[in-house]
């Protein structure tokens, strides 16, 4: 018979996978985090804390910002490239990327995204000038965009970066406020890695048990979009393949209470009995946190309708411009609505919205307020202003 994985179960099992079933404290291991989660999504919007910084702080408040860029640019834990959208991936997981550098390029060339930029000669410049001088910015480069500027439009120079920098030929070497600075791939991914790079059917391969591990259980269509590193046809070969002769299918319950069919790794129900209760502390979720960043496989577990409203106009937003989830336990109960001002020291409640059936209890109230404290710690502020009417 085929294993049925109510909906208590599911959610904990995701929270379990996503590493946020535990309270967020004790040893530290950044590579480890981050390899538990597959990739980390960068962002240059910084509201309260940035994307990337918030995820992991999200997962271990000892988390700091400054021990990304280190692990980054010191250690070369991690290396950043293009998943759904640009991220830092643990170096050791080069040799399985190797068919992304060549897809995402495929794809540019494909585009008219690129039409504008440098050619051979152009690009060879721009290297030769990075192997000579080190790592460089955009804002070494001097070249201007061509007619008019619209709101995505690249000069010739930064389109030659960018592309070189999907093709594997150049690679993040560090951020200062943010900015890339560019350097060559052979001076920060190890040789040894590159020469490990295993043929393109055991990169698919790998690329999607490592998926399903961190899913836990998933549709082909959610082991494609984990990475996006390969097309819907390719992971529905590979799930009817002899690759894949080590998964099961199962069936999971939604909130709502229909059944949907999945794949798990063959040990599933070991990793069902070794989950625990998540506990009880109330978190605020980044945006593009993992563990959201699919709705749809959001709201089928979780009953949780959200999304991302930043380039919604404001007139047509139902929420906000930078809303937060609120999860507790296993739950998420609602939305908030947060911004900070370093220069003014404080950290600002504008609005709060809660799900239909939450009971808003004093007892809630008080663990809203620790996490609102932590986050605006972490934030570098202290002061915590409501400009909004609190639940209850």
């Amino acid at each position: 018979m085929v294993l049925r994985i109510p909906n208590r179960a599911a959610r904990q099992l995701w929270l379990t996978t996503q590493s946020l079933s535990a309270a967020p404290t004790g040893a530290l291991d950044l590579g480890q985090m981050i390899r538990d989660l597959g990739f980390v999504q960068l962002d240059t919007i910084q509201v309260v804390a940035r994307a990337h910084h918030h995820i992991l702080w999200t997962r271990n408040q000892n988390y700091r910002e400054s021990m990304f860029d280190h692990h980054m640019s010191q250690e070369r834990g991690v290396f950043e490239h293009f998943t759904h959208d640009a991220s830092v991936i643990p170096m050791e997981f080069l040799p399985y990327w190797q068919r992304q550098f060549r897809r995402k390029v495929e794809q540019i060339d494909k585009s008219n995204w690129f039409k504008s930029m440098s050619d051979a000669k152009g690009r060879q410049a721009i290297k030769d000038r990075i192997r000579a001088e080190g790592a460089l910015s955009t804002h070494a480069f001097d070249t201007k965009v061509a007619g008019p500027k619209e709101m995505w439009a690249r000069p010739p120079h930064k389109l030659a970066l960018d592309y070189m920098w999907y093709k594997g030929e150049l690679a993040t070497c560090h951020r200062v406020n943010f900015t890339k600075f560019y350097d060559l791939g052979e001076r920060i991914f190890p040789q040894h890695l590159l020469d490990a790079t295993p043929d393109d059917a055991d990169q698919l391969d790998w690329l999607c048990h490592a998926a399903i591990n961190r899913l836990g259980v998933g549709t082909t269509g959610e082991i494609k979009d984990f990475w996006e590193a390969a097309s819907a046809v390719e992971v529905k070969n590979w799930a009817s393949s002899k690759s894949a002769n080590d998964l099961i299918n199962v069936e999971i319950q939604a909130a709502d209470g229909s059944w949907t069919t999945s794949l798990a790794a063959s040990d599933i129900e070991e990793r069902l009995s070794n989950v625990s209760a998540s506990t009880s502390r109330l978190r605020i979720i980044n945006p593009f946190d993992p563990a959201v960043r699919d709705r749809k496989r959001l709201e089928r577990l979780f009953g949780f309708e959200y999304r991302n409203e930043m380039f919604v106009p404001a007139a047509k937003r139902r929420w906000g411009y930078y809303v937060y989830p609120m999860l507790e336990g296993d739950r998420f109960i609602g939305r908030i609505e947060l911004k900070a001002d370093r220069a003014k020291n404080n950290l600002t409640v504008i609005n709060i919205w809660l799900e239909d059936g939450i009971n808003w209890t004093k007892a809630r109230a008080g663990k809203l307020d620790q996490e609102i404290t932590r986050f605006a710690r972490f934030s570098d502020v202290t002061q915590i202003k409501w400009n909004c009417e609190r639940p209850g």
